[in-house]
């Protein structure tokens, strides 16, 4: 996890060792369920108006990361 505040906003990244999927199929089923599970967070996120998501881990971590944008 990673924690910084810059540019007048907090961020948080949080990587997990959960592969991306090979079949987009399979990848899109991935991302809903993880946004679903995510509802309490997108609501913070919506009601203080700020951003977040998910995507691929680039390396060396690998994976997946989401991340959240908080205004000041």
């Amino acid at each position: 996890m990673s924690l910084r505040h810059r540019d007048d906003a907090v961020r948080m990244l949080v990587w997990d060792q959960h592969p991306r999927h090979d079949r987009a199929d399979v990848a899109a089923l991935c991302e809903t369920r993880r946004r679903r599970a995510l509802w309490l967070l997108a609501a913070v996120v919506d009601d203080w108006g700020g951003e977040w998501g998910t995507g691929e881990a680039k390396p060396p971590w690998g994976g997946t990361k989401s991340w959240v944008q908080l205004p000041r």
